[in-house]
């Protein structure tokens, strides 16, 4: 039921954390919150988890002494546009600060890709002729390039949709793939891929990212003031509780897309690449911020730091 909501300064909870005590909007009027353990024997599976520290820690990708980059795994950015060249730069940037042993472009925007990041494996001959990846991120920035998005859904790799990719990802194709995907839509997105209003999304964020995987049958990370990991298989989601709203700024998302992508290159499951991202990315923006306004680059070279942070 909504209506009038008390904004505490603390809310004492028992037994074990609530939905709506780490999901927006409730948990804006939560304000600190603090765990009482009365001996409560509850469920195995929860609803909801959310990684610390230690769990990221212990899926974050760490090069061995046989490493080689492919062991590291290749990701593949098929962003940018003439019009949005940008986009392409930031995902690269998550992309490279992620943990792959070497990032392929493909796209319109590979000057400006090359100039900022001169390691990149820059290509003009589409997707299919980019050479060896273990994964794919395909959309930020994209447009109308139907086509492009359409050649990578059908690699036998795992892709990361976002941005432009997800207005032109058609969900049977989604659903036909084998390889894992993962959307990650913000609020807007998901309100047009679910045909509902913005709104409905942000009062129901758990809910839309449920549907939404169970439509595409994909995993979801839903971002936002709560960012949240749904996979179409059902069981806990996932609520990330890094992050900070100076991160509400263009090109935030690409870096995102770029940091995830990278983590599937490296072998983590959907879930698992958009949980530490998120978490990762979060934290980065915490650490660039550090109270003041902050640019999506600035998150991107802040990416290591965090990244020590949590290993540290």
């Amino acid at each position: 039921m909504r209506g009038v909501a008390v904004q505490a300064d603390l809310t004492v909870t028992f037994g074990t954390h609530k939905p709506g005590l780490l999901i927006d909007p409730a948990r804006e009027y939560a304000g600190s919150v603090r765990l009482v353990d009365i001996g409560l024997d509850l469920p195995v599976e929860p609803e909801l988890e959310a990684l610390q520290h230690a769990d990221v820690a212990e899926l974050l990708p760490v090069p061995r002494a046989e490493s080689d980059k492919y062991r590291r795994g290749v990701v593949g950015i098929a962003a940018g546009s003439a019009r949005y060249p940008g986009a392409a730069v930031l995902a690269v940037a998550g992309a490279l600060r992620g943990g792959a042993g070497a990032v392929r472009y493909v796209g319109p925007a590979g000057d400006a890709v090359i100039t900022r990041f001169p390691e990149t494996l820059v290509s003009d001959q589409g997707p299919k002729h980019a050479g060896r990846v273990q994964a794919w991120v395909v959309g930020p920035g994209a447009g109308d390039d139907a086509a492009t998005v359409g050649e990578v859904l059908a690699a036998d790799v795992p892709v990361l949709v976002d941005a432009d990719g997800l207005r032109l990802a058609e969900a049977g194709v989604v659903r036909a793939r084998r390889a894992p995907t993962l959307m990650t839509p913000h609020a807007g997105e998901a309100a047009a891929l679910l045909g509902v209003d913005r709104a409905e999304v942000e009062g129901g964020r758990l809910a839309a990212a449920r549907e939404l995987a169970g439509r595409y049958g994909a995993t979801v990370l839903l971002k936002g003031s709560t960012t949240l990991v749904a996979d179409s298989g059902g069981g806990a989601v996932r609520v990330n509780p890094t992050g900070t709203s100076w991160l509400a700024t263009a090109g935030s998302g690409d870096v995102l897309s770029g940091l995830a992508g990278s983590l599937l290159a490296a072998g983590l499951s959907a879930v698992d690449a958009g949980s530490v991202a998120a978490y990762v990315h979060g934290l980065a923006g915490r650490l660039a911020a550090d109270g003041a306004p902050v640019g999506a680059h600035d998150v991107a070279e802040a990416v290591p730091e965090a990244w020590r942070n949590v290993l540290g």
